[in-house]
């Protein structure tokens, strides 16, 4: 596995600069293109498409990306070294590079500097008795769209091979963290144990997007439906439902599907959009042609007519 993750403005193609839309629009791009689902079996493409994602998962926490700006963390997420940490421990030779002036005997005379302890003894209430809270851990977890719409459970084993059932909240959006208390490292000296937090990265969906708590789809529809309309079984995040299209429906009209958007907790459901989409039969064929001309020939249509384009 590697284990130092792409700078992630060069895993999305983009600047420094870039805006929120700019990524947002960069990553959906390669998504779509990369999904394993669209790319069966090309593990290369796979492990670009998770770099993609963990990219974009991270540039969309707003203080993730200052800090890496700043160079306080790298694109792992970990923390860097102060700017003037090499410059205080270089020596003058070459053999001491990155030596420390100070002078420690032990790593109890570390932390006795650390905290100003001058006891030292678990007793006297020094560095080697201090309760100190384990650190925290952070992982990252891709989550499928449905998923993270819906809702879930998932069972992942941690790098020190505990194996831990995390409960995905319905509606949680990507780039949010779960807190798992007490996950974490374990403290010191009967310290409480740090948490795990677990990063979530949602992947793309092949017929949905995502917008707040709508739900966006694109429906393909006949020309004969587009003109007579008719009932239209319609994928939704819950299950297929029937959406009644209406006679003379032009493409890149929009059909609500109320409460069936995202439903997170404490929120209203919002809605499905659905943005019907007329598409031709690959063949023209005789019958169409005729019942096209002759009908052109006696209704005249301009569907330009008003357009802006047209001045």
């Amino acid at each position: 596995m590697n284990t130092k993750p792409m700078d992630p403005y060069e895993a999305l193609g983009v600047k420094r600069t870039a805006t929120d839309a700019e990524i947002k629009k960069a990553y959906r791009a390669l998504a779509k293109k990369l999904h394993p689902d669209i790319n069966p079996g090309d593990t290369a493409g796979e492990e670009r498409f998770k770099a993609v994602s963990a990219a974009h998962t991270f540039l969309s926490d707003p203080e993730k990306r200052r800090r890496f700006d700043a160079g306080e963390i790298d694109a792992s997420g970990a923390e860097m070294p102060p700017r003037d940490y090499y410059r205080n421990h270089a020596g003058t030779g070459q053999e001491n590079r990155y030596q420390s002036e100070a002078e420690f005997d032990d790593l109890g005379d570390i932390f006795s500097r650390a905290f100003g302890s001058r006891g030292g003894g678990a007793g006297g209430g020094g560095a080697h008795g201090m309760k100190m809270r384990g650190a925290d851990v952070q992982y990252h977890l891709e989550v499928s769209f449905l998923d993270a719409i819906n809702g879930a459970k998932r069972r992942v084993t941690m790098p020190d091979g505990r194996s831990l059932e995390i409960t995905i909240p319905a509606g949680i959006e990507d780039g949010k963290t779960l807190r798992l208390s007490g996950r974490g490292q374990p403290g010191f000296n009967g310290g409480p144990a740090g948490d795990a937090l677990i990063l979530i990265a949602v992947l793309p969906d092949l017929l949905f997007e995502r917008d707040g708590t709508d739900i966006l789809l694109d429906l393909p529809i006949s020309i004969d439906e587009a003109v007579l309309g008719g009932s239209v079984a319609v994928p939704t995040t819950a299950g297929r439902v029937n959406l009644r299209v209406p006679p003379g429906s032009s493409s890149g009209r929009i059909m609500r599907l109320r409460g069936k958007g995202v439903a997170a907790k404490g929120r209203p459901a919002g809605d499905q959009l659905v943005r019907l989409k007329i598409v031709l039969p690959d063949i023209i064929d005789d019958d169409l042609k005729t019942a096209i001309e002759g009908w052109h020939k006696d209704h005249p249509h301009d569907a330009r007519s008003g357009w802006k384009g047209q001045t």
